[in-house]
């Protein structure tokens, strides 16, 4: 009985983070723009990458690809110094 309920009390864990994570893409989007929005000195070749990864995040987050969105914002936002 105790492992059923360890179990479960484990699942539902994970589905909430899971749920928590794919709501927190828009804030991660939100973060990379307002740091283009001060203009950071970027080299044209990260500036390239960081639009391709913020625009790739979004994609991916709008066809619900939470895990895979946040691993590309954060990729940018690394490449941002976030």
């Amino acid at each position: 009985m105790r492992k059923l309920v360890s179990l479960l009390a484990f699942g539902i864990l994970a589905a909430v983070c899971g749920t928590a994570l794919a709501h927190n893409c828009p804030n991660e989007m939100k973060a990379i723009d307002a740091k283009l929005a001060a203009k950071p000195t970027l080299s044209k070749e990260n500036a390239d990458k960081v639009a391709k990864l913020r625009a790739q995040g979004e994609a991916e987050h709008a066809a619900g690809k939470h895990t895979e969105s946040m691993k590309s914002l954060g990729e940018a936002k690394k490449l941002l110094g976030i």
